[in-house]
């Protein structure tokens, strides 16, 4: 299968006439689609066409973005200004659509609690409501409890609004 520089279709013709034609024109023969049955064959300028690419792949990596893991150190012992003032850079890296991994840290005697820690990450979840999914739930390793949250797919993305819980968006 042929088609033309134009976007007409020239049908199913052989290799030799269709480069015949190409060549007529002063443009180049480009096989689209080889694994279809027939192959599917353009008729156009090769150079203009690698160029079209390469503007299409920038536009896409320019607009790609790279989720980073942001982490959060946390103690289960923690005021509760010091929470605030993480959640709300928390609440920064989920705007700028980074996951966020929370890392409480326990030391010396504190792990004989660690149900301190659990509660500590359970408040955290009930702050951001819906507005947040735990891409994993917490678990304990080693002498910290961590958690991955990232931005629930619905949530709202505009900024500078107060939430009822007190944390800015």
């Amino acid at each position: 299968m042929v088609i033309d520089s134009d976007g007409t279709k020239l049908g199913v013709i052989s290799k030799a006439e269709a480069l015949n034609k190409a060549h007529e024109r002063g443009l180049d023969l480009v096989e689209i689609a080889p694994n279809v049955k027939p192959p599917v064959a353009k008729i156009l300028d090769f150079q203009k066409f690698r160029y079209d690419e390469s503007k299409k792949e920038q536009a896409a990596k320019k607009h790609a973005r790279d989720v980073s893991l942001k982490e959060i150190w946390l103690s289960p012992r923690i005021a509760e200004h010091d929470l605030n003032t993480r959640l709300k850079r928390a609440d920064g890296f989920l705007n700028e659509g980074d996951k966020i991994l929370f890392r409480v840290k326990f030391k010396g005697r504190e792990m004989a609690h660690l149900e301190f820690g659990f509660q500590l990450l359970k408040k955290i979840f009930n702050q951001f409501g819906d507005k947040i999914t735990i891409e994993r739930e917490p678990k304990v390793e080693g002498r910290s409890i961590t958690a991955i949250i990232g931005r629930s797919k619905g949530g709202p993305k505009t900024n500078n609004q107060e939430t009822s819980n007190g944390i800015t968006k």
